[in-house]
């Protein structure tokens, strides 16, 4: 009886062996899958990134030719009326290239005459006494651009404070 005893006890001390390697093998697949899981969360993580870093790495040099723009509209505006039309016809166009070109890489004007104000794109240098309803803007003191959707220089801005009161 002892051999069968020891049989039993030989058989009960393997299947709770075999139990614990099973236990640590079910836990180590887990913590296997949870890792693969967030590898594979980081490499999608880190190509986003990669992304933005791309579409919006720019974005100070985008804000910086901005200026340059800026400023072929002033010479343009300012004018006198005796210079060479050939030479405002010339900075016309180059101002139109350049424009073009930052708008290809993602850069857009925000619209804003007639429009309804909006703190987010929109920065209010002053307010008059318009026709127009309260909060629409009636004049534009510099043009406001976007990159890819985010704000790359917000529009300064001079919004109606509504028809005038009459005493």
């Amino acid at each position: 009886m002892s051999q069968e005893s020891t049989a039993s006890e030989s058989t009960a001390s393997s299947e709770s062996q075999s139990s614990e390697w099973q236990a640590k093998l079910a836990e180590q697949e887990q913590k296997y899958k949870y890792l693969y899981a967030e590898f594979e969360n980081f490499k999608k993580r880190a190509v986003k990134e990669r992304q933005e870093i791309v579409k919006f790495g720019w974005e100070n040099v985008a804000g910086s030719l901005l200026e340059v723009l800026d400023n072929f509209d002033r010479a343009i505006q300012h004018a006198k009326p005796d210079t060479d039309a050939n030479l405002i016809s010339g900075l016309k166009m180059v101002a139109a290239q350049f424009k073009s070109t930052l708008e290809k890489q993602g850069v857009a004007e925000i619209p804003t005459l007639d429009q309804t104000f909006n703190p987010e794109l929109h920065e209010a240098v002053g307010q008059t006494p318009s026709e127009k309803p309260s909060g629409t803007i009636v004049q534009e003191h510099q043009k406001g651009y976007t990159l890819h959707g985010r704000l790359l220089r917000p529009s300064r801005v001079i919004i109606s404070s509504g028809p005038a009161q009459s005493n």
